[in-house]
């Protein structure tokens, strides 16, 4: 068991950490690529502002719809974190969700941790490379029902990449709090390494023996690890 003092609020990471990669990359990721072309055809009035971020992000003044398409789907097999992708990503995967294709998947122990610390007192946030609409959506339409009321806010890489200190900054500016007062808790040692250089404390979910455990993060396995002292 870690046991962690004076936390005020726990930022979570989604994939490896709530949820488990495999569904990220067996299920919405190729829900996303089979969706997004007739998305993107059928509403590019819509879409018009996405197009411009697209048009931007990749050096020129105009793209057609076929050519859009080509880099976004080119982005998603490089797996780059670009924000207009994400927001696309979020758009097409609220229909799957909303039709029903769709269920987010959250670890159990997951569910329990957010749970036990909401009750407790604890603020909750969640800050991953997916867009705010689409972590909403994979927590309001998880295996376990809606989990939004446990959160008090969501951050995404409108707020700065997840690999750099300053990013963190931010989120704690954000929550009006001391960073050393802040938990972040991700599956990757660079988000951990990035978190605890802007002063937050970190743990480092390690779901697996594939997971560095040499970063100088304290290292749980499941979120029944964790203990955070001094709850109400």
């Amino acid at each position: 068991m870690i046991a962690i003092q004076g936390v005020r609020a726990v930022v979570t990471d989604i994939e490896g950490t709530t949820s488990s990669l495999a569904f990220v990359k067996d299920v919405l990721f190729p829900y996303a690529r089979r969706s997004i072309p007739a998305f993107v055809r059928d509403h590019a009035t819509q879409l018009s502002e996405i197009a411009s971020e697209v048009s931007v992000a990749a050096g020129t003044e105009s793209l057609t719809t076929q050519q859009m398409i080509d880099i976004l789907l080119q982005w998603m097999d490089e797996d780059r974190k670009i924000t207009p992708l994400k927001s696309l990503q979020g758009m097409v995967w609220r229909e799957g969700y909303e039709s029903g294709q769709l269920h987010g998947h959250v670890y159990e122990d997951a569910v329990r941790g957010l749970r036990r610390w909401h009750a407790g007192g604890m603020r909750l946030y969640v800050y991953s490379s997916g867009s705010v609409p689409a972590q909403k959506l994979l927590f309001a339409h998880s295996s376990y029902g809606d989990l939004t009321p446990l959160f008090s806010g969501y951050f995404d890489t409108t707020t700065g990449p997840k690999l750099e200190a300053p990013s963190y900054d931010k989120i704690a500016q954000a929550l009006a709090l001391p960073a050393q007062s802040v938990l972040f808790l991700s599956d990757h040692t660079g988000e951990t390494a990035a978190a605890a250089a802007a002063g937050m404390q970190t743990v480092l979910l390690a779901r697996d023996s594939q997971t560095a455990a040499d970063s100088g993060a304290a290292v749980a396995h499941t979120f029944d690890d964790i203990a955070l002292e001094g709850l109400s």
